[in-house]
């Protein structure tokens, strides 16, 4: 079975660099919603002991940070689609107890291949099917010589429910994005590099990629993060769901508190409070008119990454909004391009 105890480890790294391009991408349809590389073995294991071991409040990063996480049991299933150059997949496996279900593509030829877990937007799950998402980016990514595992989540498609999911913050993704990485490296199939991995999420999975960082420092060797939301889940409560009325923000005030009532649980759910545990490059796209997750959240968790000396590129895409349409080739080429460059 697949365990990893993550250690917090310092990131020499470069600051921040800003590219302005023109343009955007897209390929998401949900709503509004490097240090040297080390084999698979020596790779540090997910649960790190910072920031102490000390009793956390159960829904809270410290506490995804102290937890023994488990990954397992990938398992390939029917064939969705055969094509040139990859062959994809069903696929369940293992996260800390849940079957998590998904679509792989696998490419063609001889591997091993490096391998990338795919985060999706915000899609309701009573309409979700799996793979929903990065449709293209799952095609692109494949054809040019990654496994690609799409994680569909728990309560999302034919994964194993998590009734308390919603109201904890859908903390739950983040073990299910960690879940998935494990499994990649425990499969055992030649085809798969589980010592070359990359992340690469959009919108509300760009937050799980931020989570997935500070959570699980060396899992993986490089991050992508295509429009995500806020760095600070309140301000993500404020815009999407406290603005829109949802019953559910009444639940979470009773439950943890107010920003005002409770300071410190909403700082211990925020990936912004510690930035300084990243140590892998992360590259953020994001577009200057986008009103659904507005450019301002980039550039602030930039920053945060930027003055802890971590190893961050962030790149604007003027008038472009949150579904990157016009610019998708050329932002998917910088992302296939900074992989390539990392994952080695």
């Amino acid at each position: 079975m697949g365990r990893m105890r993550v250690r917090g480890t310092a990131c020499a790294a470069a600051g921040l660099t800003l590219v302005v391009a023109i343009g955007c991408t897209g390929g998401d349809d949900e709503a509004a919603p490097a240090p040297k590389k080390t084999s698979a073995s020596a790779r540090p294991s997910t649960s790190a002991p910072s920031p102490s071991r000390k009793p956390v409040n159960p829904v809270s990063l410290p506490a995804l940070m102290q937890k023994e996480h488990r990954g397992s049991g990938l398992r390939l299933g029917t064939v969705l689609a055969r094509t040139d150059a990859y062959t994809g997949y069903r696929v369940t496996y293992e996260s800390n107890g849940l079957t998590i279900s998904g679509l792989m593509n696998i490419p063609r030829g001889k591997g091993p291949f490096p391998a990338l877990v795919l985060a999706h937007g915000y899609i309701d799950p009573a309409v979700y099917t799996t793979g929903r998402g990065l449709a293209r980016e799952q095609d692109l990514l494949a054809r040019n010589g990654y496994v690609v595992l799409h994680t569909d989540y728990r309560n999302h498609a034919a994964s194993d429910d998590d009734p308390d999911s919603d109201i904890d913050l859908r903390l739950g993704y983040t073990e299910d994005v960690i879940g998935a990485a494990l499994a990649l490296r425990d499969s055992g199939r030649p085809e798969i590099d589980g010592d070359r991995l990359g992340l690469l999420g959009r919108s509300m999975g760009g937050g799980v990629v931020y989570n997935t960082l500070v959570v699980a420092p060396g899992l993986f060797d490089a991050a992508v993060a295509f429009a995500p939301v806020s760095s600070r889940p309140d301000e993500n409560i404020d815009h999407f769901q406290r603005s829109e009325g949802d019953p559910l923000v009444a639940e979470i005030d009773a439950k943890y508190g107010t920003p005002e009532e409770n300071p410190v649980f909403w700082r211990e759910v925020s990936p912004r409070t510690y930035v300084d545990r990243v140590t892998e490059p992360l590259l953020i796209h994001h577009g200057t008119a986008d009103d659904t997750c507005p450019i301002v959240w980039s550039e602030q968790m930039a920053a945060a990454l930027s003055a802890a000396g971590k190893r961050v590129e962030l790149r604007k895409y003027q008038g472009e909004g949150h579904t990157f349409s016009p610019r998708w080739t050329a932002s998917m080429d910088a992302t296939m391009d900074f992989f390539s460059r990392h994952l080695r």
